[in-house]
């Protein structure tokens, strides 16, 4: 690996442990080998590499979650929640620090436009898999998944279940 993937290595693993508000360059410096300057000439600020790998760290717990797309499209729903949940549970600390990270994009312009370039492509990747509905259903999906994350991350135990989440769009 070279320098700006052990920055990303570091960056990643300083999320995990110590989430967005309290990683400081001198833990990715620590971890990662390199030194404070190789961050800003690789990623021009600490914000900008942390935004790329909690980008990175997101897509790949998305992608296992899209992994689990039934084929049934009368099935979908629910499994797709059930999945999500799951990824929850078992990846607290990536989930734990997407909703730090997003928080910090009102103060950060670079973060909110990379934010908002994740989130175009997590509408995309969406609306590929959603039976008939394309990009307005995919919007709506999103919406929902960011929603779902905050109430997990607030409270987990009273948050909705797949079950409750696919009989509440039904009801709706």
């Amino acid at each position: 690996m070279g320098v700006p993937e052990d920055l990303l290595a570091a960056a990643k693993q300083c999320l995990s442990e110590r989430g967005y508000a309290r990683t400081t360059v001198r833990d990715i410096v620590a971890v990662s080998g390199s030194n404070l300057a190789a961050i800003n000439y690789h990623f021009r600020s600490k914000d900008a590499l942390l935004t790329q790998a909690m980008i990175e760290v997101t897509r790949e717990a998305i992608d296992e979650v899209l992994k689990a797309f039934p084929d049934d499209s009368q099935e979908w729903f629910e499994a797709f929640w059930a999945e999500l949940i799951e990824s929850f549970r078992a990846n607290p600390m990536v989930w734990r620090t997407n909703v730090e990270t997003l928080a910090q994009a009102s103060h950060l312009p670079e973060v909110r436009a990379r934010l908002a370039e994740g989130q175009a492509l997590a509408q995309h990747e969406l609306g590929k898999r959603l039976p008939g509905q394309g990009a307005a259903g995919a919007q709506v999906l999103l919406t929902l998944v960011i929603g779902l994350l905050v109430r997990w991350q607030i409270d987990p135990d009273n948050a909705p279940t797949a079950h409750d989440l696919a009989a509440g769009i039904r009801s709706v």
